[in-house]
């Protein structure tokens, strides 16, 4: 059977347009980056949560920035410091004198987009305030339950190469992103543009861009990526990759459960991108590494002789059975 029969069955002609259009929006800035706006775009349409990781000057906020642009829901910037406290990033409850009564005065956390700076600057209790809310889509405060608003994402950068005034983030928070996204150098094509840009003044954060997606349209793309077909083997090739990660001697901490959920969720919405209602091994192979390389931790030995996440998640995925 064709690829032409199979799209047939869900019409993704909306999504293809909506998908295209962000790029193009996107790239009005940003020159380059391909790889790493469509994993936005997947984490989207995933509804699943972005750590950002990149070297200084490669663009990681603005990348956020333009893409919460492109949606037409709330947004709010969270910069992370050593003396950030939970309250400065959920809200609290403050006394009102007239009714005698405390009243929760939501912090900035309460948005649809929320782009946190610099995640790694503060320290361990900031971010475990943020572990209810990027997984049950709530603030418990005072015993009050508070719901977010339809869509709630959370967009986190990181700088990997300092280490002044920065904190490991808890374990129990990277499993808590759908990917890991990194932001590498621009290759010397895609810098001679980025200067041509600026040497000819069209190279500013204030061109305008317009809003591709609203609430109501991005909850209708993301219904359709739900009905992406998963065949029985798919699901098993999987649990087969993530289940390695658990048993490689050259790991010490496997992915849990949630990353099969992230694989399969975030593979669905890849092969809904390309129009396809059904989704493939490569597709799989293809997100395993976003979703993978945050929530493993390689044993000193790997560690001490230079060897990267990405090389062994590789490694596991080749020597799973692929499915035929």
């Amino acid at each position: 059977m064709s690829d032409l029969e199979f799209e047939s069955r869900i019409d993704f002609s909306e999504l293809s347009q909506s998908v295209q259009s962000i790029k193009d929006e996107i790239g009005k800035v940003i020159v380059g980056q391909h790889q790493m706006i469509e994993q936005f775009i997947v984490a989207i349409l995933a509804n699943g949560h972005v750590l950002v990781e990149g070297v200084p000057g490669v663009a990681k906020t603005l990348s956020a920035k333009l893409l919460a642009k492109t949606i037409d829901v709330g947004f709010s910037r969270i910069q992370f410091t050593p003396d950030l406290m939970p309250s400065d990033v959920l809200g609290t409850s403050i006394f009102l004198p007239g009714s005698g009564k405390f009243e929760f005065k939501r912090g900035p956390v309460f948005s649809n987009i929320v782009l946190i700076d610099e995640i790694n600057r503060s320290p361990a209790k900031t971010q475990a305030a943020l572990f209810e809310v990027m997984e049950e889509r709530q603030v418990t405060n005072d015993g009050v339950t508070h719901k977010m608003d339809y869509p709630f994402l959370v967009i986190a950068t990181q700088n990997p190469i300092e280490q002044e005034g920065t904190y490991r983030l808890p374990e129990a928070q990277l499993d808590r992103f759908l990917f890991k996204i990194i932001i590498d150098y621009p290759n010397i094509v895609e810098e001679i543009a980025i200067l041509d840009r600026q040497n000819r003044g069209e190279l500013t954060i204030d061109i305008g861009i317009n809003a591709i997606l609203d609430a109501s349209k991005l909850k209708r793309l993301r219904e359709a990526v739900e009905k992406v077909q998963v065949e029985q083997h798919l699901l098993e090739y999987i649990a087969q990759i993530v289940s390695a990660t658990r048993q490689s001697p050259w790991i010490t901490l496997g992915a849990s459960p949630r990353a099969s959920l992230a694989i399969l969720n975030a593979s669905k919405a890849l092969a809904a991108i390309r129009g396809r209602d059904f989704i493939t091994p490569d597709d799989i192979k293809e997100i395993a590494v976003p979703v993978l390389r945050h929530r493993v931790l390689l044993t000193p030995e790997k560690e001490m002789d230079g060897t990267s996440t990405d090389t062994i998640i590789w490694q596991l995925i080749d020597k799973a059975e692929v499915p035929r």
